[in-house]
């Protein structure tokens, strides 16, 4: 976090949270009651003072202020870099991916070591490239529905991402069960009562 903002926390210590302000979408922008974030200076201040409590809640924290962010699926969002690699809402780069899920509507997910996030949309095609089957030879769209269609994906098909040279096993997920099985709280509210 930057130095000021920790400052002015420390000196208004007893600032009141906001609930239900802030959101981040599915392609990784910060919105404010609904509406996508514009000014380049605010935006990289929210990908600077963005943070994680120890109940899975997200938050921006704004000098003593602390926001709490209603995510729309999870709380990071990737994009292709151009070069092959990924890339954090934040524009900070991923390091290493551990997982990635399938989930029932198709979105990509990828787990590296901030935790999960959802690959945005527009660079699924690109990054699908990248999407092998057992053989090594690529993943056709057939291929990836009957993997999701299988149960669970245990379905006879083995399909992974080929990352940089790691091959990473691709696996199916619920959507309904994302939040749960990485330990994030999509709408926190006063009190831990989510939406």
């Amino acid at each position: 976090m930057d130095e000021n903002v920790l400052r002015a926390m420390a000196r208004w210590p007893n600032v009141p949270a906001v609930y239900g302000w802030m959101s981040l979408d599915r392609r990784g922008r910060w919105c404010l009651e609904g509406k996508p974030v514009t000014h380049r200076r605010a935006i990289e201040f929210m990908n600077r003072n963005y943070a994680e409590q120890e109940d899975g809640s997200w938050y921006f924290q704004n000098g003593p202020q602390r926001v709490y962010v209603d995510l729309d699926y999870t709380p990071w969002v990737m994009t292709l870099d151009g070069s092959g690699g990924l890339l954090y809402h934040t524009a900070d780069t991923v390091d290493e991916v551990r997982g990635a899920w399938l989930d029932e509507e198709g979105n990509l997910l990828v787990l590296a070591e901030r935790g999960v996030a959802l690959v945005d949309d527009r660079d699924l095609g690109a990054l699908s490239q990248d999407l092998r089957l057992a053989d090594g030879a690529p993943c056709d769209e057939e291929s990836l529905v009957r993997f999701i269609e299988g149960s669970g994906g245990q379905s006879s098909e083995s399909i992974h991402l080929d990352w940089k040279g790691t091959r990473v096993p691709l696996a199916v997920i619920e959507r309904h069960r994302v939040a749960a099985r990485f330990e994030f709280e999509p709408r926190p509210r006063a009190g831990g009562d989510a939406v």
